[in-house]
């Protein structure tokens, strides 16, 4: 029989400035006991109808040793890095940024005819031995997400993950990660499986959603829902939909040593990434490929 994974934690995002000055929702991420929360490391709500809470952006700024997840739901972030790559995400896009070794970029946010902006990015750690990979980009437009519907009414976007015999395009994670854009119609029961052994969290950003337990748990727009191991997830909808992010991977267990935008083991691989940021040798040049082992 299978095993609902109890309520560990429930905590509705804070308020937040980030970049050169946009305004968002922090679900976890900095203050939080990252052990909580691994492999992952931060989610940002920058969710907005006023472009002065936005439009400057993201300026140029490093990463090392982890992943950005950038799901958009409204707008577009228009974004460039050291590598020469340029391009520009919306609605319903999603870009996951390997980090690796290390990266330069910057990400503007633009706002729909309406001024309206809007979605997440989720940082996800990497592993010691893969802290230094060549970076990479897996781009993914909204068509290419499968979307799923349910018998019960229930509508699964699947950005990594598989659903119903439906795979997601995000794939080669060495977290081995889940993402899922859920949305439950009222008065529903839905449960879906999880890894055992995984770190699986929930973010609600539309609605309301009741968590199964002795005491029925009540959650709105802006909570996050951290569970204890299981088999499944359980969610309950009353009059209204929700609409939630689940989000689960396979902890790393070791140490972090992290400052800002770079994610390494031990204060010495934070320093020396700082010392390589300020003299210019920050980015590493591509892996030499052998003439034996060209196409």
């Amino acid at each position: 029989m299978n095993r609902i994974g109890k309520v560990k934690a429930v905590w509705k995002s804070k308020p937040t400035l980030e970049g050169a000055g946009v305004h968002l929702r922090r679900a976890f991420g900095f203050s939080q006991d990252p052990t909580m929360v691994d492999p992952f490391l931060l989610l940002d709500d920058f969710r907005s109808r006023n472009p002065e809470e936005y439009v400057k952006g993201f300026p140029w700024h490093p990463h090392r040793g982890m992943e950005t997840i950038t799901y958009m739901l409204d707008g577009s972030v228009i974004h460039g890095d050291s590598m020469g790559n340029s391009g520009e995400i919306g609605a319903g896009d999603v870009q996951w940024m390997t980090a690796g070794s290390g990266i330069i970029h910057q990400e503007m946010p633009k706002g729909d005819a309406a001024g309206k902006m809007g979605g997440f990015q989720l940082w996800a750690n990497l592993p010691a031995a893969a802290k230094m990979t060549t970076p990479r980009y897996q781009e993914i437009r909204r068509h290419q997400i499968p979307v799923v519907t349910l018998e019960s009414g229930v509508r699964i976007r699947i950005i990594c993950g598989i659903v119903a015999g439906e795979r997601g395009p995000v794939r080669e994670i060495v977290i081995d990660p889940e993402y899922l854009d859920i949305e439950i119609p009222p008065h529903t029961d839905f449960r879906h499986p999880v890894k055992r052994g995984h770190t699986v969290l929930a973010y609600i950003f539309h609605g309301k959603l009741v968590l199964p337990s002795e005491k029925p748990i009540r959650v709105e727009d802006g909570t996050l829902i951290a569970f204890e191991a299981g088999d499944e997830a359980a969610f309950v909808t009353d009059n209204e939909s929700a609409r939630f992010l689940l989000i689960s991977g396979k902890p790393i267990k070791e140490p972090i040593a992290w400052q800002g935008p770079i994610v390494m083991n031990t204060e010495e691989e934070l320093r020396i990434a700082f010392t390589e940021y300020r003299n210019g040798t920050f980015i590493k040049p591509p892996p030499m490929i052998r003439s034996d082992e060209r196409p």
